[in-house]
């Protein structure tokens, strides 16, 4: 606990900050208001996704392969115009965010060096760039543009900070800047390991009067924390309302606050450990949460002030230490100013984003969903906690109005790594920048725009059980039960052993939930399919597939028990397993029982042999363990290629089809629902000519997929037609594996009468 002397040290800070606010505040202040009347609580809604790329200068120079990113975000002050840094292209984007609906690309500032953060005060944008030569020798400025014109920016000065600018905060009342000199570690020098020199520092800006007259103070942060006392690392910073900055000394696991007023530090305290527990620590190709970690540094990232008082840390983690010990807590704090935990989110946050489908498996070993970002914002008079995970794709959003436990309010979906979180509450917005960008892999950068208003929770709109720690993910097939309405079944492709079915049961209102996994097993050992499509049995069982890959895994339909035990692995005949390609089984559907029973296959893409746009749909007999096969029609696209990704039966003889392309974001042209019919035709033996069914057009997934306004998901791949005729689909996440994560589980209502 803090001496007596420290906390009157710190109670003194406070107490003569919160007069000069007071008097700030009663001299007119127009920038503090405080709404003492609630609402009923509201949720937040994705309206608009702006690809950064779209800001680049395809006209003079650039190429829209060229990688960009948006990291961190600031708002000019009327909440109009969106300034984001862009380390890879060394620029600041602007976005017109004056419709919300219909971001604007409004060009950029070319910079000298690499922005690392953005911040606004007033009529003036201030630019952190890091002009290093290397890391022994690290240089950066503060830049400062005037805003009279939010989308003409112009450079007044620059302010040399002495060596690499990181963060930035701006004080309430617009008096004070704090910028974070990190002076980055070279993590390939000694293992990574600190101390490395120089040490970093907090610069203090007082921005009073004309610019060039703004005077900057250095603040020393070293000798205070044990593990490198000499070699600081600040990460981040906060200021409240008592100009009073909170900053993150990561590597170290300390935090640090300092009066700005003074440039002087009046406490500081380790953001000490935590013990976890039921997360999972083997990338093993399952998710188990069953693990343990005891005694693990919290390493906090990015640091927010609630209320002006508790303070709240990411804890990301990013360091091993000489003896192994490695940070990342999978969760945040909250601290009270004498370092104090109020509350530890342990590995709740975690766990909801296991329930969610979020959970970054292939990261188990790490540290796991990686908090990186956290952001405190007052919407209709109600405190919010906005916690971002970098690797589960996902910002938390948490009710803390009343300063108790934070109560988990909402998950809002992002597209790859959330960086940069940005409250705009004048607008009722939420801003994220998200920067993972690969052109190449369909993978863009955005900043995505959230309102707060709506009446519910839009996400997500499938989960597991709240009452249970059910993992799932990558869905690529589903079917409906035979005799209630409100079941479902679904399975996961090969992103994950262990193959299992999932049981999930649906409402009129809300996300549907999985209830149960049921874990596949043969001969007692448990099989690794990749399972791509599942229809029930008239009995109860099932009928799988598994699609091949042209080489080590074959293509199988697989009659399986209700229980998951596996009865039976079929093949296709050798003559066929010959003109395989990678891409194989897709979906399953079943007619018919006993001598009459048949399955019926759709095969992804066409095979050696098949002709252009043909795809085989084919046809199983079981009593008779013979094969016979169709032709489909599948369109034609300028961008990438199209095939099926399921089969569902409306009846006997009428079946639906998936049809995509394998596109995302603004580049998706083809996710369509078919229908087809094969009463009259006759399935063909291989060397035969196959009969063509013809198809009509149920329902375009596309405009389903735009009006979540976020990133066009690219797999479209399971169809259930549900005993009373309601139609499901959902869209595949892929693990959250280069991959945003985001499933989508859309009602269509009953297509098929």
């Amino acid at each position: 606990m803090p001496s007596c002397t420290t906390r009157t040290l710190i109670k003194s800070a406070l107490a003569l900050s919160i007069a000069a606010v007071s008097a700030h505040t009663m001299a007119g202040n127009p920038h503090h208001k405080i709404q003492w009347q609630p609402k009923k609580d509201a949720y937040f809604e994705r309206v608009a996704t702006f690809p950064v790329y779209h800001n680049l200068n395809l006209g003079n120079g650039d190429a829209v392969e060229d990688q960009t990113a948006a990291e961190i975000s600031a708002a000019s002050q009327d909440g109009n115009v969106v300034f984001y840094s862009d380390s890879p292209m060394g620029r600041i984007g602007l976005i017109d965010i004056r419709n919300i609906a219909a971001p604007k690309a409004a060009g950029f500032i070319t910079l000298d060096g690499e922005p690392t953060s953005v911040a606004v005060n007033g009529d003036h944008l201030l630019v952190a760039i890091n002009t290093s030569s290397s890391y022994t020798t690290p240089g950066g400025k503060l830049s400062v543009y005037s805003l009279a014109n939010p989308l003409q920016p112009q450079w007044i000065a620059d302010f040399d900070m002495g060596g690499q600018p990181d963060a930035i905060a701006t004080s309430p009342d617009g008096r004070y800047a704090a910028v974070v000199v990190e002076n980055e570690r070279d993590e390939d020098y000694n293992d990574g390991i600190i101390p490395q020199a120089p040490a970093g520092n907090l610069q203090v800006i007082t921005m009073r009067g004309a610019v060039t007259n703004w005077k900057v103070r250095a603040v020393d942060l070293t000798g205070l924390a044990q593990i490198a006392p000499s070699d600081p690392e600040p990460e981040y910073v906060a200021i409240n309302r008592f100009n009073i900055a909170a900053v993150t000394l990561q590597e170290n696991n300390h935090i640090v606050l300092v009066d700005l007023r003074r440039a002087r530090i009046i406490h500081d305290f380790s953001a000490g450990s935590v013990d976890l527990f039921n997360v999972d620590t083997s990338e093993d190709d399952v998710i188990n949460p069953v693990d343990t970690i005891l005694d693990r540094r919290r390493e906090p990232d990015a640091i927010t002030w609630i209320n002006d008082w508790w303070i709240g840390t990411a804890n990301e983690g990013d360091y091993e230490d000489e003896h192994g010990v490695a940070g990342g807590s999978r969760g945040f704090t909250l601290f009270n100013p004498f370092g104090r935990v109020k509350y530890e989110a342990g590995a709740s946050l975690e766990h909801a984003l296991i329930r969610a489908g979020h959970y970054p498996e292939s990261r188990s070993e790490n540290k796991g969903i990686e908090p990186e970002s956290i952001l405190s914002g007052t919407f209709d008079g109600k405190e919010h906690l906005f916690v971002g995970s970098e690797r589960g794709n996902i910002v938390a959003v948490y009710n803390t109005s009343a300063l108790g436990k934070p109560k988990l309010h909402q998950l809002l979906p992002t597209t790859i790594a959330p960086e940069g979180l940005l409250t705009i509450p004048s607008r009722n917005l939420l801003v994220v920048s998200s920067e993972e960008d690969s052109a190449e892999d369909g993978i863009r950068s955005t900043v995505a725009i959230y309102q707060y208003g709506a009446k519910y929770a839009e996400y997500p709109q499938i989960q597991s059980d709240p009452n249970q720690l059910i993992p799932w993910g990558a869905l690529s097939g589903m079917v409906g039960d035979n005799d209630n309405a409100q079941t479902l079944y679904a399975v996961p492709d090969s992103y994950y052993a262990q193959s299992r079915i999932f049981r999930a049961e649906v409402a009129p209102k809300g996300p549907a939930v999985i209830k149960q996994a049921i874990v596949l097993s043969k001969d007692g050992s448990t099989v690794d399919y990749d399972l791509e499509g599942i229809a029930q049995r008239q009995d109860g069982s099932f009928w799988l597939v598994s699609e091949g890959n042209s080489g080590s895994r074959p293509n199988l339909l697989i009659k399986a028990a209700a229980d998951g035990s596996v009865m039976e692995e079929i093949s296709l005949p050798a003559s066929v397993v010959a003109k395989q390609i990678s891409n194989g089984f897709e979906g399953v559907a079943v007619t018919g029982s006993g001598e009459q029973e048949k399955v019926y296959i759709a095969f992804q893409r066409e095979w050696k042999g098949d002709p252009a746009g043909m795809v085989r749909i084919g046809v199983y007999t079981p009593s008779t363990n013979s094969w016979g096969f169709l032709y489909y029609p599948i369109e034609s696209t300028d961008t990438g290629w199209i095939g099926l990704s399921e089969l569902s039966a409306i009846d006997e003889h009428n079946f639906a089809v998936i049809e995509r392309d394998n596109q995302q974001g603004d580049r998706a042209r083809v996710k369509r629902l078919y229908r087809f019919s094969v009463a009259d035709l006759t399935p063909a033996a291989e060397g035969e000519t196959f009969p063509q069914v013809s198809k009509s057009l149920a329902y375009d997934l596309l405009p389903e997929l735009q009006a979540t306004h976020g990133w066009v998901l690219d797999k479209v791949e399971g169809t259930a037609i549900a005993k009373n005729g309601e139609v499901y689909v959902v869209t595949d996440n892929d693990g959250v594996d280069d991959a945003s994560g985001e499933t989508r589980f859309m009602k269509l209502g009953k297509l098929f009468k």
